[in-house]
């Protein structure tokens, strides 16, 4: 390490599966140890309909061939210290546009400068890795929007003499990783309770608080509110808390509670734009159809193959009788996600309003080829027989 600017030199390394996401790899390759990717890809298997990664596949697959880990929430002055310590940490981060979340190597830092550095996943014309670099003020922002979590992978014997300022929440915080993993894999009573006995364990674990009660939203619990309500308390820059807590209130029809929530996540992270596009569904249904295709727009303009959105501007185009601007939107909502039920349920609708009868049943038989008991396509065509 260079004493002057505080960076570790890790290898370019470019092999990535779920089961091994790249950070896990790299900072287990700047331990000199290499991971199995044919072992990752075997555990991947269970996971056939899945796109993103499975950290805690990645972190059991680093332990079961020598290294160590520990996952806390952490600070900036402890995350120096760890990078002081000749350890890479990897934190978890607000995702890039199309992903909720990311993780990242933290490779060193400069005070003159006052810079974060992290691993790129490139090299320059030598071969040789780079680092990317966020002002610190900036990291520090964003990284305490994720409750600024940290994974710390090494040898057992460098990990076993570190002192954390929160090595309590080990345990509480990786049963957090352990539930998302049972949630991909639709075991949900085993994440609920996974998630259960993080809380017993650390009751001011807002990470493991915001999982549970998201659970439990997806369940249309109202019991989700007094979880995301405890998980904000204790992290303020939670964006997903409040989008979270918007989108209870948004299926409860209680829109200026949902606005009121979307608003604040858009405040604290504004280019969030399933936050825009939730909020512009609130002023479509409060009727202000201005704000709500100016909300669909702009989270068209941070995703712009936003599946979702272009849908939701569809149906706007519909209630305003634009049928032919409805069913260009519905069509980019198909282009975007070809699985989108919703979409073509929609496109349908639109052509039998044009009397376009073939194309309606084309659209509604193609729903119901996604989800043969969608109702929605079903009623439908049963009015086109009509």
């Amino acid at each position: 390490m260079e004493e002057e600017d505080h960076q570790l030199l890790l290898l370019l390394v470019e092999d990535e599966n779920i089961c091994l996401p790249l950070p896990i790899n790299v900072v287990s390759r700047y331990w000199n140890i290499e991971l199995p990717m044919a072992e990752a890809i075997d555990s991947a298997k269970k996971y056939s309909d899945f796109n993103g990664s499975i950290i805690i596949e990645g972190i059991e697959l680093a332990e079961r061939h020598g290294l160590s880990c520990k996952i806390v929430h952490s600070s900036l002055n402890e995350l120096k210290k760890i990078i002081d310590a000749g350890i890479p940490p990897i934190v978890i981060l607000p995702g890039i546009p199309e992903i909720t979340q990311h993780a990242s190597v933290i490779t060193g830092y400069n005070e003159d400068e006052k810079t974060i550095l992290h691993y790129i996943q490139k090299g320059n014309q030598e071969g040789e890795q780079q680092e990317g670099a966020i002002p610190q003020e900036i990291f520090d922002r964003e990284w305490s929007e994720e409750g600024k979590l940290m994974i710390i992978i090494s040898p057992p014997d460098i990990l076993s003499k570190i002192s954390l300022e929160n090595d309590s929440q080990n345990k509480s915080n990786r049963l957090c990783f352990e539930s998302e993993k049972q949630n991909i894999l639709q075991n949900y009573t085993e994440a609920l309770s996974s998630l259960k006995e993080s809380i017993e364990l650390d009751s001011n674990n807002s990470t493991a608080l915001h999982l549970y009660a998201t659970m439990l939203n997806q369940q249309n619990s109202p019991e989700c509110v007094s979880f995301y309500e405890q998980s904000f308390k204790i992290n303020a820059r939670s964006y997903l808390t409040f989008n979270g807590l918007g989108n209870f209130y948004l299926k409860t029809n209680e829109f200026e509670k949902a606005e009121k929530f979307y608003t604040k996540a858009i405040e604290i992270n504004p280019d969030y734009a399933q936050a825009h596009n939730n909020i512009g569904i609130v002023y479509r249904e409060l009727g202000k159809l201005d704000y709500a295709i100016e909300c669909h727009e702009t989270a068209l303009k941070i995703i712009p193959d936003y599946a979702e959105a272009q849908n939701n501007l569809g149906i706007i185009h519909i209630e305003n009788k634009e049928l032919d601007k409805a069913i260009e939107r519905f069509e980019k909502s198909i282009a975007a996600d070809n699985n989108f039920i919703e979409a073509f349920n929609n496109l349908g609708s639109a052509h039998m309003e044009l009397n376009n009868f073939d194309s309606s049943l084309e659209n509604f038989q193609k729903a119901l080829m996604i989800k043969p008991d969608y109702v929605e396509a079903h009623n439908n065509l049963g009015s086109l027989y009509m």
